[in-house]
């Protein structure tokens, strides 16, 4: 019976943890896609995640090739998915650029990460 309740314990404990893990807003997809090539300069960087965020506590940033930070503005969450983080940007040339992110998820756990994105002439 104890070596039972062990047993279940643990058990317990493994599902506990594979649902906190879930609870994290990790990237879905974005628009522009990651690494992909625009014939077109887009007006907005959409980004859709796992779960819905803290918008005081997310953010989309953009740099060019240089590392140069590009100012973003309108940054809100669609009001339909608050799992869809959205930022507008301002007319961007031909080149080479990375958008960083960074949310908090309603559970209060922080995620980041990075992808590029290119505009060809």
């Amino acid at each position: 019976m104890k070596h039972m309740k062990t047993v279940l314990t643990a058990i317990l404990c493994c599902v506990a943890g594979v649902s906190a893990a879930h609870a994290h807003a990790f990237l879905d997809h974005a628009d522009p896609k990651v690494g992909s090539t625009l014939a077109a300069a887009p007006k907005e960087i959409k980004i859709w995640y796992t779960e819905r965020l803290v918008l005081p506590f997310s953010d989309i940033k953009l740099a060019d090739a240089s590392g140069q930070a590009i100012a973003t503005s309108n940054k809100h969450l669609d009001p339909s998915n608050e799992q869809l983080l959205i930022v507008s940007v301002p007319a961007l040339k031909a080149g080479k650029y990375a958008v960083s992110w960074r949310v908090t998820a309603v559970d209060t756990h922080v995620t980041h990460g990075t992808f590029t994105f290119t505009v060809s002439p």
